[in-house]
């Protein structure tokens, strides 16, 4: 094991540098704060060794609250007709301008070989935000994409987290990424969407953002998790809605589904505690 140390260039940065350092075969992802299932890599891993057409494998993907609540699981679309625990699809479309019919459950849950990312190009430093979905396209280019249809993935979703307070610069990321991939599929050059993606990067206006709209943005995300517990008939979605009334007081939203989850019964809570 190589624990590499480096100053905090943000996650691009970080990706680029642990792949290049990589020497292994395939590399695996994980994400701070997350949980790799004990036999994800080797189910990964076997699919890769049974199927050398595939370059990336993904798993399903239980997504958790700030304290491991179970919120919901993120699984593929019907990429694949067959119904088996493996799923191996072309995920491009056929479509001129169409898109990826699917991608990797989570960013964190992927293996892909060495030698299809290095050919690829890699993760690129124009991509500060959605580096993924910009690799993804470049991978499914070359070669066919697989899941294992089983949670061997969990992740953490925090109300403050950074999807939460991105999501319209991920948006602008993901045109980026897709424009780039249409051009290269038309033969013509991608330089704009490099440049575009570029460009989008954590301001010096992000400092000076106001109270209000940091208060707006964090009730939201406080939201976004209470709402997915209550859609499980979880009483503990009632913390934070709560937490989101403190944050923003005139937040409709929670006080309507505060009043809606006085239904669930606490004992419910312990449902997804075992």
């Amino acid at each position: 094991m190589r624990i590499i140390t480096k100053t905090n260039e943000g996650l691009t940065k970080a990706l680029i540098d642990g792949c290049a350092a990589a020497k292994g075969e395939y590399v695996a992802r994980i994400d701070a704060g997350d949980v790799t299932l004990p036999e994800r890599l080797a189910r990964q891993r076997a699919v890769l060794d049974e199927h050398p057409e595939v370059v990336l494998v993904t798993c399903w993907t239980e997504c958790c609250g700030p304290e491991w609540e179970h919120l919901y699981a993120t699984k593929e679309k019907s990429v694949s007709v067959s119904d088996e625990p493996v799923w191996v699809a072309n995920v491009l479309s056929d479509q001129d301008n169409g898109d990826l019919l699917e991608g990797p459950a989570h960013h964190g849950s992927v293996m892909f070989r060495a030698d299809a990312y290095r050919n690829a190009g890699g993760y690129r430093e124009e991509f500060y935000y959605g580096q993924d979905w910009d690799l993804w396209y470049r991978l499914a280019e070359r070669g066919q994409f697989a899941g294992v249809r089983e949670v061997l993935y969990r992740c953490r979703i925090f109300p403050d987290g950074i999807s939460m307070g991105n999501v319209e610069r991920q948006r602008k990321i993901h045109e980026c990424s897709r424009g780039a991939f249409l051009a290269r599929r038309r033969g013509e050059d991608e330089t704009q969407f490099l440049e575009k993606a570029a460009a989008i990067r954590p301001g010096s206006n992000d400092l000076g953002k106001t109270q209000s709209l940091q208060r707006q943005r964090l009730a939201a995300g406080y939201y976004f998790v209470g709402e997915a517990l209550r859609r499980n008939h979880d009483s503990r979605c009632r913390k934070y809605f709560a937490k989101a009334i403190q944050t923003k007081y005139i937040h409709l939203k929670s006080w309507l589904r505060m009043i809606q989850s006085l239904a669930i019964k606490e004992s419910n809570a312990a449902i997804w505690n075992a």
